[in-house]
């Protein structure tokens, strides 16, 4: 009934400029979803991360990194490969076995985001700094920076 009431208003309208409007509007709604769903899912990539270096397993964060990437621990800077990188990553959590790793900032659009979070580990508090690049192959760390706080 209540649509039946409205028939005659939209007839006075001009057909074309009526459906410009609305294919307007259902594009705008379409592109607002797909840059809100690419948001969320490059803010996704800091959770996984952030697991692994909460169990100090450098294994599974291994596999985010880059096949060369820049390594920043404790002030000593190099630029590594990955397997590189792997290795010092397990030194690391050797010697500050992880209690606990939170993030507390993420920034960034895609193709470079960023997240800094807080460790708790072997007694001591760092601040990490994960900068991560979106490729063809996937989201890849492309420099990793551990600081005492």
């Amino acid at each position: 009934m209540f649509f039946a009431s409205l028939m005659p208003l939209f007839a006075q309208l001009n057909t074309s400029t009526y459906m410009k409007r609305i294919i307007l509007l259902a594009l705008a709604a379409i592109m607002s979803l797909t840059c809100s769903y690419a948001q969320q899912k490059q803010a996704d990539v800091f959770v996984p991360i952030g697991k692994y270096i909460q169990h100090g397993d450098a294994d599974k964060l291994s596999a985010w990194f880059a096949s060369n990437l820049e390594l920043d621990m404790l002030g000593s800077v190099s630029s590594c490969s990955k397997v590189q990188a792997t290795q010092i990553m397990k030194d690391f959590f050797v010697n500050y076995t992880p209690k606990s790793f939170s993030i507390i900032h993420k920034s960034g659009k895609a193709p470079l985001t960023y997240a800094i979070g807080r460790l708790s580990a072997g007694g001591e508090m760092f601040r990490i700094t994960l900068f991560v690049m979106t490729q063809e192959k996937g989201n890849q760390i492309q420099q990793l920076r551990i600081e005492r706080e």
